[in-house]
């Protein structure tokens, strides 16, 4: 597409130049020097099936990172494969709350850096405490948010462990959602 703007005697034409700059969580793991790769996606991706098959990937591969609210100003961001709920019960021993909740998109947006539906465990804005389902860690590879709409992070499990070191694993799925 070409761009025409007359001001007065000049006039100028412009390209339509699209730059694909590198998605923050794929910076992020640079810097780590963590082997990863890119996957952007044509359109939007409306599911877990979808972004699966165009990945070419199974459902259970592709990676949710949820924030949730623990108390004011304390989150904890949840690795999990696919579209299975977690336990709540679980999750609200394991952060030692009988209360907890997920965060508003604003919380997300200030603690991750990330708006929702592109949120990655890669280059979070603050420190928060990670915890990975132990089911995610099943797969040799999987794919998760990049920081970007419609793009992903591929990257081994093993090299995920790396990038997250300090982030527990732990069993949040067992068919409860209560």
């Amino acid at each position: 597409m070409i761009w025409k703007v007359e001001s007065g005697l000049e006039k100028v034409e412009f390209s339509k130049i699209v730059v694909m700059q590198k998605p923050p969580a794929s910076v992020a793991l640079d810097k780590l020097h963590i082997p990863h790769t890119i996957f952007h996606h044509e359109g939007s991706v409306e599911s877990y099936e979808q972004a699966a098959k165009e990945r070419n990937q199974r459902v259970g591969q592709v990676v949710k990172s949820i924030l949730f609210r623990v108390r004011e100003n304390e989150f904890a961001l949840v690795l999990v494969a696919g579209p299975k709920p977690i336990s709540w019960k679980i999750l609200r021993k394991v952060l030692g709350r009988s209360r907890i909740s997920t965060a508003t998109e604003e919380e997300v947006l200030e603690t991750t850096g990330y708006r929702v539906g592109t949120v990655s465990p890669f280059g979070l804005k603050k420190q928060v405490r990670v915890l990975i389902d132990a089911n995610v860690l099943k797969e040799e590879v999987v794919s998760t948010g990049s920081g970007v709409q419609n793009t992903a992070i591929v990257i081994k499990t093993s090299d995920l462990r790396l990038a997250l070191k300090d982030a527990e694993v732990v069993e949040l799925i067992n068919g409860e959602s209560e």
